[in-house]
């Protein structure tokens, strides 16, 4: 498995853009990680898991990404990950948070069962992948306002994001999303929500990138 993959290289990457955005790795998160990508090269050859084949470019643009928001991530113990396709931002941040419980959710079943393949392989415990429409689970006494947070990367519509993510959250939940603008923020939202963005950059592409948070105004 992953004979074509540049282990050492994507480790390497992975190691020093963290370091660049000022969030070192230790060497068994960096393995961790390691092996959620090789697990990821693997069956992205089977099933479409993401665009981003490159070790590299995946060590920044998946792994670096999500390790950039660990910071802002503040006293949060339940966390979905909506839309969570190859498991970002969630498995990356559970390695940097064994305490915190993440439940990914994906509408395409193949990308569950890799998930969950990659949750069992890399030992990790309090996290899960479920197969579903956000719209069923929040009907489900289990997900219905249990979360202290929703994250998603994979929404292009942060108006539609906040609809599903809002019955999901317990009161006084925060919404997080991982964006490359601040274009979708409408005066819509900002009457709704108390909308604050932090903004960080990924090291080697130097693209600007954004955890826009919001929270319901009560």
């Amino acid at each position: 498995m992953g004979n074509e993959f540049d282990r050492r290289g994507f480790k390497g990457c992975l190691e020093k853009g963290a370091a660049g955005i000022g969030h070192p790795l230790t060497p068994e998160q960096a393995e961790l990680m390691t092996g959620h990508a090789l697990e990821l090269a693997a069956w992205n050859k089977k099933i479409n898991l993401t665009a981003i084949r490159d070790p590299l470019e995946m060590a920044e643009k998946h792994f670096v990404d999500a390790v950039a928001v660990d910071r802002f991530l503040n006293g949060v113990s339940r966390v979905m990950d909506m839309g969570t396709g190859g498991g970002f931002p969630a498995i990356p941040l559970k390695i940097l948070n064994p305490g915190i419980s993440f439940t990914m959710v994906d509408s395409v079943r193949k990308k569950v069962s890799f998930l969950n393949h990659v949750v069992r392989s890399l030992g990790l415990e309090d996290i899960m992948a479920l197969h579903g429409r956000v719209e069923d689970l929040a009907k489900d006494p289990g997900h219905s306002q249990g979360y202290d947070a929703v994250i998603s990367r994979g929404f292009a519509n942060l108006e539609k994001f906040t609809d599903f993510a809002l019955p999901m959250l317990k009161p006084g939940g925060i919404i997080y999303a991982l964006k490359g603008s601040l274009d979708e923020i409408t005066p819509e939202l900002k009457e709704r929500f108390r909308v604050n963005h932090e903004h960080y950059c990924l090291p080697f592409e130097k693209s600007d990138r954004y955890l826009v948070t919001l929270k319901l105004i009560e």
